[in-house]
């Protein structure tokens, strides 16, 4: 399959950075910028686990984070 982008926003909070998918519903947030990266691959596989992504048309296939 081919590998797309999904496009994140990431800003700082008061506390903490977070993490939003302009493509997807999937928001997050961590102390650090790795870490908001990190948990943002994370919350992305989860949302996306169990999908069967071969049998949505191109227009539905979200991109991929790389």
């Amino acid at each position: 399959m081919k590998r797309r982008t999904i496009q994140a926003r990431i800003f700082r909070g008061e506390t903490k950075y977070i993490a939003e998918c302009i493509d997807l519903a999937v928001v997050t947030q961590g102390y650090t910028l790795d870490e908001v990266a990190a948990n943002l691959r994370e919350a992305i596989g989860l949302h996306l686990e169990g999908e069967d992504l071969a049998s949505w048309t191109s227009s539905k296939i979200p991109p991929l984070w790389p």
